[in-house]
């Protein structure tokens, strides 16, 4: 069926279904919402008990739909591994000569420092820069072979965006020098007014370095001599933790499968990305993105009783790990439990619950297929759709786009609640997600007779790019790669990377003069560069490594 479609088309289906009334609908969409944005699942941060307990739930729901288990041995459930939050262990010492330093009070480990020791003695080498454009080598004439490199976080010019050294500010890069030189251990300190200390703070996503490293805070610098001894000890647990896609088919023996997705996860009591400021809260997160789940699982309860919706199988996903960083999508993209080759599109419904009285839904990438044309001409009542083209945006759909998948997301708005302890039930509008849901059965309807959808690609900015930087690659970085590097998960043609002849899964380890060993440390590195400019960029291809050039 072609052009436009209302929803008595959805609501005259076979006499014999036994499709749910518009009430029904709303109070099972309400069910879902009350209990996964209740207080007894803790906010569901991936890996956590709450997480557990939603999965159940979705797992059980699926089965009382009649979905098939399509996850790891035959059960709805599709495991993955990623890093937790790290924290510091039982030991954390600091010695110098003969005074003990103590651990939150007068130094703290860095977050990429190594969980290592190190008796040895103290070398000063400056900044720990190296850079021969520059006419400067704090190493010169120093051998830090097997020494604690004490070095200021200041610069030769200071600290500020106009800096000379702006691409050496970077203190992982410059303890990773270090170490490249055979120190054993670093110890950082501000020697500089207008320079800020370094937080204390941990992250999952700075890898560690091979050796200790730490700030030592204050003035304590001041008496610290060349040769003094130093023991070191830094103890910091990085937990490998679990999280869980729940995945469920409808399967009418069709050819294709569409893919309709949403995430379960959201930000516990508040850990990266919150945008809360006090103590900590449950972030139960109703519209992010308990209330997507709730019309994924509506969307499968109508699907498994509309006949004339029978031209594709149907995979349902309940993603994790979207909040960290689409860590759930990006697994089952790499470990799909049917072959991509046969799936037809993807819909991701990620925060869809608060359809405001403008009555606009906002759909992303539906530049992604000719064939999303048909989107704005599927009328639901009122209901008023605005689009974007872009297959890359921060949610799940994207893992799709990447892998020439047709995928939209569907979209209320963000609010004043976003990632916050307000965002709860009872500010979810029910009406309005069942009008959502009716919009997609119009649409699915429209192309259920049109086969295989083509793909198309969309332009795309560089999604490691922000204002500051003049330049983009065109990648797609690979936000679960946790190795030494960034890791290139897409590429824009067109841009930089295509036309240098980059390809998915290398590994960016240097960019011009500035080694690559996180995303940090590549934004940095794109930040030293202007529009014309060439640069001779080093990645891992295969085990080999493989140099290009890249004119921006």
């Amino acid at each position: 069926m072609k052009g436009m479609l209302l929803p008595l088309l959805l609501l005259t289906c076979s006499a014999s279904a036994q499709f749910m009334s518009d009430q029904e609908a709303k109070d099972q969409m309400r069910f879902d919402v009350q209990y996964l944005a209740s207080d007894l699942l803790e906010g569901r941060e991936a890996g956590t008990a709450g997480e557990r307990l939603a999965a159940d739930y979705i797992a059980l729901k699926m089965g009382s739909i009649g979905l098939m288990p399509y996850g790891d041995s035959a059960t709805y459930v599709q495991e993955f591994p990623f890093a937790g939050e790290p924290r510091l262990g039982a030991v954390n010492d600091l010695q110098i000569g003969r005074r003990k330093f103590q651990v939150g009070e007068d130094f703290h480990p860095m977050p990429f420092s190594a969980s290592a020791s190190a008796l040895t003695k103290v070398l000063k080498c400056g900044y720990g820069i190296q850079a021969p454009e520059l006419e400067n080598d704090d190493y010169a004439g120093k051998d830090p072979a097997g020494r604690c490199v004490a070095l200021s976080i200041g610069s030769p010019d200071g600290i500020h965006p106009h800096s000379r050294f702006l691409t050496y500010h970077d203190l992982r890069l410059r303890a990773a020098k270090a170490a490249e030189l055979g120190a054993s251990a670093v110890l950082f300190y501000n020697d500089d007014p207008n320079a800020e200390d370094p937080s204390d703070a941990l992250n999952a996503k700075l890898g560690a370095l091979d050796i200790p490293v730490v700030f030592l805070k204050g003035d304590a610098y001041k008496t610290l001599p060349d040769n003094d001894a130093v023991v070191m000890n830094v103890s910091i647990e990085r937990p490998q933790l679990t999280a869980r896609n729940l995945i469920g088919m409808l399967d009418n023996g069709k050819e294709h499968v569409v893919v309709i997705g949403a995430h379960y996860d959201h930000l516990g009591m508040g850990s990266d990305g919150s945008l809360h400021r006090g103590e900590p809260a449950i972030h139960n997160g109703a519209d992010d993105n308990a209330s997507g789940v709730a019309v994924m699982m509506q969307l499968a309860r109508d699907l498994a009783e509309l006949d004339h919706l029978r031209g594709n199988d149907y995979l349902f996903i309940a993603f994790s790990g979207e909040e960290k960083g689409l860590f759930g999508s990006n697994y089952w993209i790499k470990h799909p439990t049917v072959p991509i080759e046969t799936l037809n599109y993807m819909i991701n419904l990620d925060m869809v619950g608060r359809l405001d009285s403008t009555n606009t839904i906002g759909i992303n990438g539906v530049g992604t297929s000719p064939a999303w044309s048909e989107v704005e001409r599927t009328l639901v009542e009122d209901l008023k759709v605005k689009t974007t083209a872009s297959g890359i945006g921060p949610s799940d759909h994207t893992s799709f786009y990447l892998k020439e998948v047709p995928a939209i997301h569907y979209f209320t708005g963000s609010h004043e609640d976003y990632h916050k302890p307000s965002d709860d039930e009872e500010k979810v509008n029910y009406e309005g997600m069942l009008r959502i849901t009716r919009h997609i059965e119009a649409l699915m309807s429209s192309l259920n007779d049109d086969g295989k959808l083509t793909f198309t690609r969309t332009q795309d900015a560089d999604s490691a790019s922000t204002p500051r930087f003049k330049v983009t690659l065109g990648v797609v970085p690979d936000y679960m790669y946790d190795g030494q590097g960034m890791r290139i998960d897409g590429i824009t043609e067109g841009k930089p990377a295509a036309a240098a002849g980059l390809k998915v899964g290398d590994v960016v380890v240097r960019m011009g003069d500035v080694p690559v060993t996180d995303m940090m440390s590549y934004m940095r590195g794109l930040g030293q560069f202007n529009k014309g400019d060439k640069a001779k960029v080093l990645v891992r291809r295969e085990g080999e490594e493989v140099e290009t050039e890249v004119q921006f």
